[in-house]
């Protein structure tokens, strides 16, 4: 099963999720902002904590060409708030148990994983302008150095 991947220029797909202290947060109430959302396979793993605090130590020059950060897994907020609170992290991560949202951004699909084929996420992210449509889809990225891409996509200096 493949999953639908967005294109740029596509609208992106509005959610309602709550964070890590139960808070609901919607895509929508961010139109005017740009949005920077990440699927990450699991809180405090390596890579997941290596790319949340690449995010983490890239937030200022994110936020100051005007994107917020937000970082999206199927880990319940519990765990949410323990991962943001052990890595200091300063964005907010949003609990998506069902997979809906990954399952409507592409996120969720088939991968190799150790050499055999399995359904999961799909570490991927996506760059949202201010008017709600996909400025970048970035599938099937690395933990290490993917941050870097991004600020470099949006021209932002590493």
């Amino acid at each position: 099963m493949s999953a639908h991947r967005l294109q740029p220029g596509d609208t992106a797909p509005d959610f309602t999720l709550t964070d890590q202290d139960g808070e609901s947060v919607s895509l929508a109430s961010l139109r005017g902002s740009g949005v920077i959302l990440f699927f990450y396979p699991a809180a405090m793993t390596p890579g997941c904590t290596t790319e949340a605090c690449d995010f983490r130590d890239s937030l200022a020059p994110l936020q100051a060409a005007g994107y917020a950060v937000l970082g999206i897994s199927r880990d319940d907020e519990a765990k949410l708030r323990r991962f943001r609170e052990r890595d200091g992290l300063t964005y907010d991560l949003l609990s998506d148990p069902d997979r809906t949202v990954h399952e409507a951004y592409g996120a969720w699909g088939e991968k190799t994983n150790y050499g055999k084929v399995v359904e999961g996420v799909l570490r991927s992210t996506f760059v949202i302008d201010a008017d709600g449509r996909i400025e970048h889809a970035l599938y099937n990225v690395k933990a290490t150095g993917h941050v870097a891409r991004v600020r470099g996509l949006l021209g932002l200096a590493a």
